[in-house]
């Protein structure tokens, strides 16, 4: 049986490796093995983890041929 901790800025769950979901066992979010027990975090973000992180893009405008 997992053990969920909710903390501000997310959740912290305690479980043994049969309860772990598919994105844990891929590590696509932070996990923490100790002895048997798996640590993981779940964020209180609002984009999922797994996408790839946003990028700022400088827009300029078109050079001018001269």
């Amino acid at each position: 049986m997992a053990v969920r901790i909710k903390l501000p800025g997310g959740t912290l769950k305690v479980k043994v490796y049969r309860e772990l979901r598919e994105r844990e066992r891929a590590r696509r979010i932070p996990v923490v093995k100790i002895g048997s027990v798996y640590f993981t975090w779940w964020s209180n973000r609002q984009r999922p983890l797994n996408d790839p992180p946003v990028h700022r893009t400088i827009l300029t405008s078109p050079r001018r041929r001269i």
